[in-house]
């Protein structure tokens, strides 16, 4: 298997019909299957990820609606779609008036997979109408697609009532069912930000507007470096996150901890962007507050500041560099020897 696949795996042998996989060299080589988590961004179980065997790239997502949608193979091998074939259809407004779906061509459009008896979702719902009416007064090209997750017909209408933006009808499932295959969704709420031309933005719309509530930086493109927060600290879960801590009261520390950590981050992420995977590190500044207190105290840190660490919560792995000056230096080496697998963990 060729790749970066096979970097995470070792050796995994595949027959020349591509049905026999020998997997047994895993345990032999001792490789930690929680490499695979971390690659694929798995948070949820029972996950199934299709990938190109060649090249190890994914080829989707959420394998188990593919076997539900599909289960004699027809669409086989599922790759992905563009999002304008995917969602073609029509749209509803909760006035009850329908538009083609072609009305979103040429707009940034929010793809919002949300439900109704989701507390969370809900309390996302009301800041999102905000954030939507802001950016449309602006003169932004911008609309919102829901995707609706709710139980049935009657609990989707009395959410969409509550949405100024459009919808896909409760009734067509399979389109429903399709948008979540495109984008691996795992849980809700999520919102994808796409660009006019359909392409991912970023799949942080939610941490974005919750931290963004003026909506100055819209459309929302990436940070390589994010400052620590309790909306986007739900991040740290989704694989490992180097986060330096530095002392907040000291003015300007944080912004110098950024500046000093994002010519690292970038070159990551566009190495592995030139790839087409997703980075295998976020890249976090953390001050001082309440948030961050607790972090410490839950991966029992010590109480330097700063302090540079890499935080594997899925591996519950902590990977922790203590010194009095971090340099950018110190930085590479420590990011270096960790995608090398040099360090060596303590246990959160």
């Amino acid at each position: 298997m060729a790749g970066a696949l096979s970097e995470v795996l070792g050796e995994v042998l595949v027959a020349a019909d591509g049905e026999e996989v020998a997997v047994s060299a895993l345990a032999a080589r001792g490789v930690s299957l929680l490499k695979l988590w971390n690659k694929y961004r798995v948070s949820n179980i029972p996950s199934l990820i299709f990938i190109d065997a060649s090249t190890g790239k994914v080829v989707c997502r959420n394998g188990l609606l593919v076997i539900r949608d599909d289960p004699e193979g027809l669409e086989f091998p599922w790759g992905p779609k563009p999002f304008s074939e995917v969602v073609a259809g029509p749209l509803l407004r909760n006035n009850g008036q329908t538009l083609d779906s072609n009305a979103l061509e040429g707009l940034h459009v929010g793809v919002y997979f949300s439900a109704h008896w989701c507390p969370p979702c809900r309390s996302l719902t009301r800041v999102l109408v905000e954030s939507y009416r802001k950016i449309k007064e602006a003169g932004q090209k911008f609309e919102i697609l829901f995707v609706s997750a709710d139980r049935s017909e009657d609990s989707f209408k009395q959410y969409f009532s509550e949405m100024p933006w459009v919808a896909v009808p409760y009734a067509d499932e399979a389109r429903r069912s399709r948008l979540n295959r495109l984008y691996g969704i795992q849980g809700i709420p999520t919102l994808i930000v796409l660009d006019c031309k359909g392409d991912v933005i970023t799949r942080q719309g939610r941490v974005e507007v919750l931290n963004d509530i003026e909506c100055r930086e819209f459309p929302w493109h990436p940070k390589p470096v994010l400052e620590l927060t309790d909306s986007n600290a739900v991040q740290l879960n989704e694989g490992p996150c180097l986060v330096l801590f530095v002392d907040s009261e000291d003015d300007g520390e944080s912004e110098a901890a950024k500046q000093l950590i994002q010519p690292i981050a970038e070159k990551i992420i566009a190495k592995y962007k030139a790839k087409e995977e997703e980075a295998p590190l976020l890249f976090f500044v953390a001050g001082e507050d309440d948030m961050t207190d607790s972090l410490r105290d839950y991966t029992n840190l010590p109480e330097a500041a700063p302090l540079l660490t890499i935080l594997d919560m899925s591996a519950r792995a902590k990977y922790v560099m203590d010194v009095e000056e971090i340099t950018p230096e110190i930085v590479e080496a420590f990011v270096s020897d960790f995608l090398a697998d040099k360090l060596k963990p303590e246990p959160i």
